[in-house]
Parts: C-alpha cells; structure tokens; sequence
C-alpha cells in the first residue's frame, strides 16, 4: 500500500472539500485500518497493480461498476455494470452494507453492517484518488489485450484445467517446489456461466453423476445427519437448510431449518452417535448451537451463543469450519488469517516472545493476526479457550478421522508468490503444532517477503502430509466410510480415502482446481498421493460453470458434491 494514497488533498478530489482536515485525518486513518482487517486479502489499492480475488479499488468512488481492466467480473456486477451503476458514496454504502441484497449474485462474500465503519471505509476509498488511476488504466490496457490474445506457453500449463482427468493421480514433493516469483503473480477470477444445458461433470469410470438438488441461496457446507437428512450452509442468506430424500436418489423435500444467522459456514453435531442434541454452526466471528433432535426440519428453539467472539478481528479469511474430537470433549475450530501474509504486523509481539508464545503457541502471530491462521480448542460449552495448532494459515474442512481420531485440515497457502509456489495442502495437524505461516511455508522454506522475520522457528515447522497444486483452494473434504446397509456404496478400495473439494484458482495465470480429488490413505494416513475423481466445470481459461465447495457422503453411501456456483448439490455413485 503506497503512503500517498492516504495524501488528503485526494480527498478534494473525491469531493470531500466541506470536511475539515482535522475530522478527515482520522476517519481515512480508521477506513485505512478497516480496509486492511477485513478487505486487503482480495482488494489492492495501489494504481496499477493487477487485480486480486477481487478487483483494485483505487479510484473506485466516481468509477462505473465493472470496469476494472483484467478482472472477470461476476455476471451479476457486470449487468450492474451494464445498467449504468455507478460507485458513488451513496451506492457504495448501500453495497457494502448488504452486497447479495444490492446485487443479488455478486461473489463479494462480506458486508460492513456497522454504519461507522462503512463511513470511514467509504471516506478511505474516497482517498485514493488521482490521475494516476487513469494512467495506470491507461497503460495496462494494452498489456492485458496482448497477453489475451497471445496463446500460453505449453510449460505454464503444468498443473491447469486442461491437465484434469478422473483417474489421474498426483504426487507433488517437497523437492519439487518452484522458486518463488518464477512467474508474475497474476489476478485471475474465475468468470462464472450458466451449466450448458444437459452438461454434467465429468467422474471416474465406473461411476454417474446426477442432480441430487438445486438451491438458490449456493449453500456452501453439507452435513449429514443420523438420520439421512443434509444439512446446509446457506451462507450468503444467513441460514440453515435441509434436504430429505425418499429413495436416495434426490431431494424430495427442502426447507429451512433455522434464520438470521451471521454468515454460518461450519456445522456439527454433538454428541456424535444417533442422537444428537444439538447443531453446532460457525459463523464469522462467533459460534452459536441449536437444540436438535433426529429427524427435526425446523429448529425447536433460538440458537444459543457458545463462543461469543473467535478473534479480535474477523476480516479476511471468513470460511470457520469447526469438528469435535473423537471421544467428543473438545470442540476444535479453524479461524483463517485476516491478511495474505502478515506484512503490516511487524517483527515482534507486544509482549516478549516467549510470554507470548505461551499464551498463543509457537509461531503464533500478532497484530490483526492474533488468534488467526490457527485451529483452536474449546470444551462443548465454549469455555476453557486453548491454542490447538498455529501457522495454519486457512485451514478449512477441518476433520477428525473416524478411524484414527486425527485432526485433519485442508489449508490454502499464501498468494503472489508464483503460479506454482506455494503449494496448498492437507496434512493432519498436530496439538501445539506450527505449520509455518506467515514466516515459512512447506516445511524451512521462509517467505522472501519476511525473510530474517523469525529465524529461530527454522526447524520447529511441520511439513504437510499431502501437497496440491498450488492454488487450488481446497475447502471441504469427508473421510469415505460407506454407511451400514448402503445400497450405493463405492467399492472397498475407497474405504478410508478422504475426498476433498478443490474450489478453484484466483492467482494464477492459467486456471487450476475446480474439481474434486481423492487422497489416497493408508491405515489412516495420507501417502501423499491424489487422484482426480470429479471435473469438467471449466469451459475456458476465463469461463467456468461450476466451483466444488463441499463434499459429504450421503446415507446411500454415494458421493455428494456441493457446488457453490452453480447452486447444485451432485449426487456420485456407482454404475454406467
């Protein structure tokens, strides 16, 4: 972030003349600071820059929505776009406060509900302003025509879209990392389509894939209860849904089961067994549970606040997953960094280190990165808060395996290092373990970006289990156990693999992920290989129809697939 951006005559230029200078200062100050907690890790404000997750947002006040060079907006901000919308200080206020409500469609996946935030963030991007916005424009324009129109090298397809095959398997080492910045670091959002009429994904031989259900909303997480009923995030909508099925096949009922929730993602239910009595759900910053007995399609009473606040900040990584332990004394919740890679927090704790340390684990961070990037541990009732493990630095589909009662994450690693660098991952995750974020990744590999940071972690991180492509965004994942009497149960060799969905690349040049994959286990742990199980949901390097959020295995035994983008719940099972 350039310190000119924060130069208050650009507030002039935004319109801002009747503010004083002195009322001025600290709002841009604060909007800055809210900007960095809860927009940096999608958004840049630099003139110039390519766009990340998101697109760049300087100069975004006075600005036509949807025009940001390079950037592949969702189809419903480009007909916003289209329609003449405009981001003034009133439309941005109106956007940030309910995104799905204003532009129903948008992949912006979080508001500003608090009104003197969303001013001070307002007056912050009203800062950053100038003609360097429009040289930068200017210039890049050209850049992003040729590299549009050039064909990509066949060696920077390694890893792509193009490569996808159910059946082919992976074997990422170690050994094999890329050195960082071997290629630019690109932004690269997907641009989401309509499914083809009578498309279907693409799944391993030997098995069919058909629609178990559609659903508006795009619900993020399944979970299956005992009884057979799925269970599902609706995240955007702030809600709890439920599906019942007669034959397996399909949904014949949906419903909601519980309202007004703050953005769930994670579920669970507890205690584990037949009878549950409640559904445990993770939201941004807080954890609520819901009394619940089997075979309930409505909630029977008010959700019950366990863990009132998870961290001091909630911006950033949004997707908390939560899991108990096998004997079911402890609740064990991921909470995702608020930033890319911690630049902003500075070399030291505000305590010494070792104080430090005790309190929040080895390697944990500081700042607005307090308590984030970690898997921490609570009992049932939210009380006795303890570190699980740290350098975590996006672990979602947390899971406890059935079989061996270990914890298990999908984690996506760091951005704007490379294409292939740095690898995402699952591995099973060690009590008081540290995995490396922000200052190491994949074992004593430190970030150039923080190098000399902290060398006396060199040598305590943990080396994942299982290294994926790089940006491939895993995000939900299920241990494959064919339920007692399934009648569509895969065959015994799948016994025990963990299915993982890849949710699909922003940051890189030729587009990976967008399909689901099979990490082979043994006696309960990963090998280290993977295998392409389910794909097909790209259409282009810019055009995709279909996002894998979530996977869970259905009462039948068969395979359900949740796809985010396209609102499809898929159902997987053996047959020709």
């Amino acid at each position: 972030m350039n310190a000119s951006t924060l130069l208050l005559p650009a507030l002039m230029l935004a319109g801002l003349a009747s503010v004083s200078v002195a009322h001025a200062a600290p709002q841009v100050a604060a909007g800055r600071t809210i900007f960095q907690n809860n927009c940096a890790s999608c958004h840049t404000v630099d003139a110039g820059l390519a766009p990340l997750a998101g697109p760049g947002l300087f100069g975004v006040v006075g600005r036509k929505a949807a025009v940001v060079n390079g950037f592949n907006y969702s189809a419903a901000l480009a007909k916003a776009g289209a329609s003449g919308t405009v981001w003034t200080r009133d439309e941005l206020d109106v956007f940030l406060l309910d995104p799905a409500r204003r532009v129903p469609g948008t992949t912006m996946p979080v508001g500003v509900p608090d009104a003197q935030q969303r001013g001070a963030l307002i007056d912050y991007l009203a800062s950053l302003q100038g003609t360097a916005a429009a040289a930068a424009a200017a210039a890049a324009a050209p850049a992003a025509a040729k590299a549009a129109a050039e064909p990509v090298p066949a060696a920077s397809r390694a890893g792509a879209w193009t490569e996808n095959q159910p059946g082919k398997v992976y074997h990422i080492k170690p050994t094999d990392l890329a050195a960082p910045f071997a290629t630019d670091s690109v932004g690269n959002s997907a641009r989401v389509q309509a499914r083809p009429n009578g498309t279907l994904p693409t799944v391993m031989p030997g098995f069919t894939v058909s629609v178990f259900a559609q659903d508006a909303d795009k619900p993020r997480v399944a979970l299956r209860a005992p009884n057979g009923d799925v269970f599902l995030a609706a995240t955007g909508a702030g809600a709890i849904k439920v599906l019942r099925s007669n034959d397996g096949k399909k949904a014949d009922s949906a419903g909601v089961f519980a309202t007004g929730l703050a953005r769930p993602y994670g579920m669970a239910f507890w205690p584990s067994g037949a009878n549950p009595q409640y559904l445990y759900v993770a939201g941004v910053n807080t954890v609520v549970r819901i009394p619940y007995r089997n075979g309930d399609l409505t909630a029977r009473a008010a959700p019950e606040v366990v863990i009132a606040e998870l961290s001091e900040t909630s911006g950033g990584h949004t997707t908390r997953t939560l899991a108990f332990s096998k004997d079911g004394k402890t609740l064990l919740l991921s909470i995702g960094s608020a930033t890319n890679v911690a630049a902003d927090i500075g070399r030291t704790p505000p305590v010494p280190l070792a104080q430090w340390e005790r309190q929040h684990g080895l390697g944990g961070a500081w700042g607005v990165e307090t308590d984030r990037a970690t898997v921490m541990a609570f009992d049932p009732d939210g009380k006795n808060r303890r570190t699980f493990a740290t350098g975590l630095r996006n672990c979602v589909g947390l899971l406890v395996l059935p079989s061996t009662g270990d914890v298990m994450c999908n984690v996506n690693e760091r951005d704007a290092l490379g294409d292939n660098l740095p690898p995402d991952y699952l591995t099973r995750v060690k009590q008081g373990g540290f995995y490396g974020w922000p200052w190491y990744y994949i074992g004593d590999n430190e970030d150039p970006r923080l190098a000399g940071h902290r060398p006396d972690l060199k040598g305590r991180t943990i080396t994942p289990d299982v290294l994926l492509q790089a940006h491939s965004a895993p995000l939900g994942m299920v241990a494959y156990h064919a339920p007692k009497g399934a009648t569509s149960a895969f065959p015994k060799e799948y016994e025990g693999d963990v299915f993982v969905a890849l949710h699909g690349s922003w940051n890189r040049g030729v587009r990976t992920g967008y399909k689901v994959v099979r990490v082979f286990m043994k006696n309960g742990v990963p090998t280290g290989q993977y295998q392409d199980f389910m794909s097909g949901m790209v259409v282009s390097d810019r055009d995709v129809w279909g996002r894998p959020a979530a996977v869970e295995v259905a009462r039948d035994g068969a395979l359900l697939v949740l796809d985010d983008a396209g609102g499809t719940l898929w159902r997987v099972a053996p047959g020709r």
